[in-house]
């Protein structure tokens, strides 16, 4: 399993709809083979800041499956104008902490 983690910064002219508009992407990348699930999660600190963790079966089915494919435009088309700077995403895999 892949973690998927993203810090997302919305513009502050835009925080009304994020979430609603988030809810509905969120059927997007839920049909992508090779999802698992994902969470958004709110910042207490900072307003209009997010962290979305997304699971994947593994790293192409991210980087290949999604980002290449016709439902990656539709995500991009409702959700990548709300941020600012634009997310900077990374992957991370468990580490086995039993063997050690």
């Amino acid at each position: 399993m892949i973690l998927e983690a993203a810090i997302l910064n919305v513009k502050e002219h835009k925080r009304d709809n994020f979430e609603e508009t988030f809810r509905k992407a969120s059927k997007i990348i839920e049909a992508i083979p090779g999802y698992i699930q994902h969470t958004l999660n709110k910042c207490l600190e900072e307003e209009g800041k997010y962290l979305l963790l997304v699971e994947w079966q593994n790293l192409e089915d991210h980087t290949i499956g999604f980002r290449e494919s016709e439902a990656y435009k539709e995500w991009k088309a409702l959700l990548h104008h709300y941020y600012e700077p634009f997310p900077t995403v990374e992957h991370f895999e468990k580490v086995d902490l039993a063997n050690s």
